[in-house]
């Protein structure tokens, strides 16, 4: 046990470490919150969608050769996203629809981009790191890591002070709009926040495992409570605790944190849907 800790406190003594880890503890907390969100809203499938999207942009950002390719990927995503979530039903094109078009696309013409400009030597290992997110979050430097807390604690701070609007749109938009809550400029914060947080989680799990660190949290949490709150809450120590595990130990044992990340996201919804079917028992 004393050798595990001196292996952990060595590879702590590293910068990139640190700043790994503190993103992924950020990243993991807020992307709970939302996931709640879209769970209840049976917009589950809009992480996936919008990862896709990302990567698109990602690699326009990379033919390009844009130096800060967060600004062009962010404003894209956002904008796919609101796209998405205001989608209105009456619409000729559904949202589920528009989910499916806007990321095959997305993701299509990324792939598509990569193959023609980038350098074949470099291609696979360039599509594989952005899709699973393999080294990305190791490689995070000083202000990578800044932007992500920063923008983390905003998405928190946002979720906190507006959270009896976002608890009303969630369940019931309709009653909401009609008690004077602009419901249209709701979504679109939603929209945007969760954008954001995407494209920040593509550095933590990849954009293929983006939908595990947004769903697992919140669906593990809804095995166990019921009230909204208590949802939250639980949702935000279970995603805390998956990604601080999951570095760790991909850390000491080599895996890729990504994966590593999401299978112990698995592993403890099997845990909490076990204790939920232990408790009905009694």
């Amino acid at each position: 046990m004393s050798s595990f800790f001196e292996t952990l406190s060595l590879y702590f003594s590293f910068s990139f470490v640190q700043y790994a880890f503190i993103a992924g503890v950020m990243i993991a907390a807020c992307s709970s919150l939302l996931g709640v969100i879209l769970v209840l809203k049976r917009f589950s499938y809009i992480g996936d969608g919008l990862s896709h999207t990302a990567f698109g942009a990602m690699a326009i950002a990379s033919i390009l050769k844009l130096s800060g390719d967060t600004l062009f990927v962010l404003p894209v995503t956002v904008i796919c996203a609101i796209i998405i979530l205001c989608a209105k039903e009456n619409s000729k094109i559904k949202g589920d629809a528009s989910v499916a078009m806007i990321s095959v696309g997305a993701l299509a013409v990324g792939y598509f981009l990569m193959n023609i400009f980038s350098p074949p030597a470099n291609l696979s290992g360039d599509v594989c790191t952005t899709l699973f997110g393999s080294t990305l979050i190791l490689t995070l430097t000083k202000s990578d890591m800044l932007l992500s807390v920063v923008i983390s604690a905003l998405v928190i701070i946002f979720f906190v002070l507006f959270y009896n609007r976002i608890f009303a749109v969630t369940f019931d938009e309709d009653f909401s709009f009609a008690g004077g809550t602009n419901t249209k400029l709701i979504n679109i914060i939603m929209a945007a926040v969760i954008a954001t947080i995407i494209v920040l989680a593509m550095n933590l799990v990849g954009t293929l495992l983006i939908s595990a660190l947004i769903i697992f949290p919140a669906v593990s949490s809804m095995q166990l409570f019921k009230s909204f709150k208590h949802v939250t809450i639980f949702a935000c120590v279970f995603s805390v605790f998956c990604a601080v595990a999951g570095i760790l130990i991909s850390i000491i044992t080599g895996t890729p944190v990504g994966s590593t990340i999401v299978i112990m996201d698995i592993a403890g919804f099997i845990i909490c849907k076990l204790i939920s079917l232990a408790l009905k028992r009694n």
